[in-house]
C-alpha cells in the first residue's frame, strides 16, 4: 500500500466467506492491522476478478504436456505464465464487474455463470 501511496484507512479488503478467511485469527489480524473488510454474504457467488485470473493461470498451467517434477519447477511455471498475463486481460476482468454484479442481482444471489 505504501508503494502505491495508499493509506490503510482508504482500503477495504474484499474476500469471500471461506472459513479460513473468517476464522477468529484472521478476523483479529484484520482488526489489528487496521484494514476494513467488505461485508459479504455467506454462500454468495465469487465474482471477485482475481478468482477468474487464478482460473486463467490454472488453465495455462494445465496446458503443459508433462506435470512438474518438483515444487521448484511448478513455481517456475507459475512465474512464467503469470508474467504472460496481459494488462488487457486484467482490464477485461475489471470491466466485467458491472455484468457480474448485475448477473448476481438478477439471480438474487444464486448461481451465475461467473
Amino acid at each position: 500500500m505504501e508503494y502505491y501511496g495508499q493509506k490503510k484507512e482508504d482500503i477495504i479488503f474484499q474476500q469471500d466467506n471461506d472459513p479460513k478467511h473468517t476464522s477468529k485469527k484472521a478476523k483479529q489480524w484484520f482488526k489489528d492491522s487496521g484494514l476494513g473488510v467488505l461485508k459479504w454474504s455467506a454462500q454468495s457467488p465469487d465474482i471477485n476478478p482475481i478468482e477468474h485470473l487464478w482460473h486463467l493461470l490454472k488453465k495455462r498451467l494445465q496446458q503443459y504436456e508433462e506435470p512438474p517434477t518438483s515444487v521448484h519447477e511448478l513455481w517456475e511455471r507459475v512465474q512464467v505464465e503469470w508474467e504472460k498475463i496481459t494488462k488487457e486481460e486484467c482490464q477485461n476482468l475489471i470491466e466485467s464487474m458491472p455484468r457480474r454484479v448485475a448477473a448476481v442481482a438478477r439471480a438474487k444471489g444464486g448461481y451465475t455463470k461467473y
